[in-house]
């Protein structure tokens, strides 16, 4: 093949990468809707080394496009994070929970996360928080 003819290959393929990941980036945009965090700041208060509590974030789709919560992602091993699966439309609320068990570490004041990842224009990543204290057993 003539060097032309790989010059003008490389150029119309350059060009269409170009274009298509243009194109990709103005429809995922278009996907996008708002995220009002009701509460994403929790002290579940005092438990006993050994037990379980497990503390509920809400949300509000506050958009006009099906909000999406793509992942929750817990500090640390001793919290299992979970979230709304499916589509939060428009006005529609939902949850993120976080179950953390107090036989992963020593009793004392303990001070968790869940990142949580979504569709949000506002707030495509949010830090939520959770706070308490771990006594020991009696």
């Amino acid at each position: 093949m003539p060097f032309m003819n790989k010059l003008m290959l490389f150029l119309f393929l350059s060009g269409a990468m170009a274009f298509a990941s243009c194109h990709s980036d103005n429809s995922a945009a278009a996907n996008l809707t708002t995220i009002q965090w009701i509460d994403s700041v929790k002290d579940f208060g005092t438990i006993i080394h050994g037990e379980k509590v497990k503390v509920v974030f809400n949300f509000l789709n506050s958009g006009d496009k099906p909000l999406y919560i793509t992942s929750a992602k817990p500090s640390c091993g001793c919290t299992l994070a979970d979230y709304t699966k499916s589509a939060v439309l428009p006005g529609q609320q939902g949850e993120v929970t976080a179950e953390f068990d107090s036989n992963h570490g020593m009793p004392q004041h303990v001070h968790k996360t869940v990142v949580v990842t979504c569709n949000a224009k506002n707030k495509p990543q949010t830090v939520l928080m959770f706070t308490g204290n771990v006594d020991p057993k009696k």
